[in-house]
């Protein structure tokens, strides 16, 4: 029987020092009408980091999407985010190694962000490479302070993998803790309905407690149900988080993930 690969969770990893960015004033709360699709096409680049603490710590809401290589997840941002280029595949699975930030709220004001982590298991990378990127990927998820919920991946004509499992595991305690967790399983089109309804009851066993969504990118099915849920996530009681004064960047340019 093989061993699967161990991945160590330190128990408090170095990161940046923490800029508190609220703002006191009730002006910059989000609008009345703002509806969660409208919120999520505000999405824009806020800055990269190829080592947890390059990112900036925040005190805005932040929600993690993760996923095996070619899982649809760059799909998936740009789908919900209503931007072809937000986030985008390396033409190279598995080799860049970077997290992207994107900011969501009207210009200048943030009140949650996006972090899009890169695509883990592609064959072609050296094991070294792949543990070294796990070990990061571990840290970010049992440490970030503003991590309010995680977005996973999941082709459903594959299933859940081990690395799947694996993360699932690192996470556990933190999911136990409240923080929120969704499987999405992408590319749903490409199933019959019977087939739908199956990986749907599979991966709701897997799931741990976290929610389960159909996803396709081509019907647009669960694009409406998915953006809701993260509003809700972010947006406690249908209220606004306090809002961020981002310090938002153009200067550098996303780093391409894998899908």
């Amino acid at each position: 029987m093989s061993s699967r690969p161990q991945v160590r969770v330190p128990a408090s990893p170095a990161q940046a020092p923490k800029v508190h960015t609220r703002e006191a004033s009730a002006a910059t709360a989000a609008p009345a009408t703002v509806t969660p699709m409208g919120w999520m096409h505000t999405a824009r680049f806020l800055t990269t980091a190829a080592q947890l603490h390059h990112l900036p710590a925040m005190d805005t809401p932040e929600i993690a999407f993760v996923g095996r290589s070619n899982a649809g997840k760059s799909t998936c941002i740009n789908t919900l985010t209503q931007k072809k280029q937000l986030a985008y595949a390396s033409k190279k699975p598995g080799r860049t190694q970077h997290i992207n930030l994107f900011a969501l709220g009207k210009q200048g004001i943030t009140d949650a962000v996006l972090a899009d982590l890169p695509g883990y298991g592609y064959a072609a990378v050296a094991k070294m490479d792949k543990l070294r990127w796990q070990q990061v990927m571990a840290n970010y998820l049992v440490s970030r302070e503003n991590l309010t919920g995680i977005v996973m991946m999941c082709d459903p004509r594959h299933g859940l993998t081990e690395l799947d499992d694996i993360l699932l595991e690192v996470i556990r305690p933190r999911v136990e803790q409240g923080l929120k967790f969704l499987i999405i399983l992408t590319k749903a089109d490409k199933l019959t309905r019977a087939e739908q309804a199956k990986a749907l009851s599979i991966a709701r066993l897997q799931a741990g407690g976290g929610e389960v969504k159909l996803f396709s990118a081509l019907k647009k099915q669960g694009v409406d149900e998915v953006a809701q849920l993260l509003w809700d996530w972010t947006h406690p009681a249908g209220g606004a988080p306090a809002p961020a004064q981002a310090a938002e960047t153009s200067a550098a340019e996303p780093e391409a993930l894998d899908e």
